[in-house]
C-alpha cells in the first residue's frame, strides 16, 4: 500500500464544518499520515528539513485546504515556496519528488456552477490551479484532479458526510496508485 502525506492547512480550522469532516475521514487509514500546518507552525516558521524529511517518507502528497483567492492559504504556499528547494525538488539534482503523486483537495465557498466559463468566476478550478499544477510538473510529480467540496459552508451535515466519504474513497484510490 502506498503512503500519502495529508498537508492541511486552514487558518481557522475550529470554524470548517467541511474541512473538520473530510480530516476527520482520512486522519485514521492506515499509511495516511495528517500534518496540521497551522497546528505544527503557528508562528510561520516552517522546519524545512523536518517537512522534506515528512515528503520523502511518502509516496502521494496531497494539499487540503480551503480554495483562498483561487489559491492556497499562505501558509501552505509558504511552505511551498520553502520546502520545494532548487537542487531538492526541481533543478539540476532536484529529483526528491519524482514519481510521487500530487492532489488538492479543497473546499470552495462558491457553488460548482459558479466555476464555469460563464460562471462568476469563469474558469473551472482545474484551470485556477494551473500554476500547481505547473509546480508539480516541474518536480516531476504526477498530478491528480483536484477533489473539491463546492458550496461548503452551505451544506448539510448529511452532505458533508457523503463529501467526506468521498473524500476518504480519493484517498484509498490514490493509495493503491489507481490514476485519474
Amino acid at each position: 500500500m502506498r503512503t500519502v502525506l495529508v498537508l492541511f492547512a486552514h487558518p481557522a480550522f475550529h470554524r470548517s464544518r467541511a474541512n473538520r469532516a473530510m480530516a476527520d475521514a482520512v486522519r485514521d487509514l492506515d499509511g495516511v499520515t495528517f500534518h496540521d500546518l497551522y497546528e505544527t507552525y503557528p508562528d510561520g516558521f516552517i522546519d524545512v528539513a523536518h517537512e522534506q524529511g515528512l515528503v520523502l517518507q511518502h509516496d502521494a502528497l496531497v494539499l487540503q485546504h480551503p480554495f483562498y483567492w483561487y489559491s492556497t492559504p499562505a501558509l501552505l504556499k509558504e511552505w511551498q515556496d520553502l520546502v520545494l528547494e532548487h537542487g531538492w525538488a526541481y533543478g539540476e539534482g532536484g529529483v526528491a519528488l519524482r514519481g510521487k503523486d500530487w492532489m488538492h483537495a479543497l473546499t470552495a465557498g462558491g457553488s460548482e456552477d459558479s466555476y464555469r466559463a460563464e460562471g462568476a468566476n469563469k474558469l473551472a478550478v482545474e484551470a485556477l490551479l494551473a500554476p500547481l499544477r505547473a509546480t508539480a510538473d516541474l518536480c516531476g510529480m504526477r498530478w491528480h484532479a483536484p477533489y473539491a467540496v463546492f458550496a461548503s459552508r452551505l451544506k448539510s451535515d448529511s452532505e458533508l458526510h457523503t463529501a467526506a466519504a468521498a473524500y476518504r474513497a480519493r484517498i484509498l484510490a490514490l493509495q493503491r496508485h489507481a490514476q485519474d
